[in-house]
């Protein structure tokens, strides 16, 4: 069982940053950030899976938003910076203990979440 605790969310303006961070207890395969505004689906964001540190994110974000973690792969950041409104949303982070899926973006992907951390960027 893997515990995932998310803080970090905020209020900021376009144009600004925010970091997010999850604690996780257990041991994990990979880790990720989602992200669900009101009435879409649940989006993936960015993830790392710990067998050679493989790092993904969603087009969107690349170049602006950067996943790492703590040394003993049990704390997940999220550097957020040039926030758009677009990026207004529910932010959660994830847990997969699926050894055989190679880039875990999916949300079948991943067994355990956290209760979620609003994000909003106004315009």
């Amino acid at each position: 069982q893997v515990q995932l605790v998310e803080s970090g969310g905020g209020l900021v303006q376009a144009g600004g940053s925010l970091r997010l961070s999850c604690a996780a207890s257990g041991r994990t395969i990979a880790m990720g950030w989602f992200r669900q505004a009101p009435g879409k689906e649940r989006e993936f964001v960015a993830a790392i899976r710990w067998s050679g540190y493989r790092i993904f994110y969603v087009d969107s974000v690349k170049g602006r938003f950067t996943i790492s973690s703590g040394s003993a792969q049990n704390t997940l950041y999220l550097q957020m910076n040039s926030l758009k409104p677009e990026d207004t949303a529910k932010y959660f982070c994830a847990a997969s203990v699926q050894p055989y899926i190679n880039l875990p973006s999916r949300t079948s992907d991943y067994n355990y979440w956290g209760q979620g951390t609003q994000v909003t960027v106004s315009s």
